[in-house]
């Protein structure tokens, strides 16, 4: 019967953590924007490749970052 008493005050305590946890996430602003992520992920933010000197074309941004 002991055993219950420590189970039950230990989920209560992961609760109130889990409580906790929740509010500061709602006072730090961590669900202002929801949408904005995934539109974000729409919008491509990289300019477009200058060309070079010599007439050659630039590499994409991708090809550059993969090496």
């Amino acid at each position: 019967m002991d055993e219950l008493l420590y189970l039950i005050a230990i989920a209560l305590s992961l609760g109130g953590l889990g409580l906790a946890a929740f509010l500061w996430a709602l006072k730090s602003g961590q669900f202002d924007d929801l949408d904005g992520a995934a539109h974000r992920v729409l919008f491509d933010d990289d300019l477009p490749a200058a060309p070079r000197a010599g007439g050659e074309p630039a590499k994409p941004a991708e090809a550059v970052r993969g090496q």
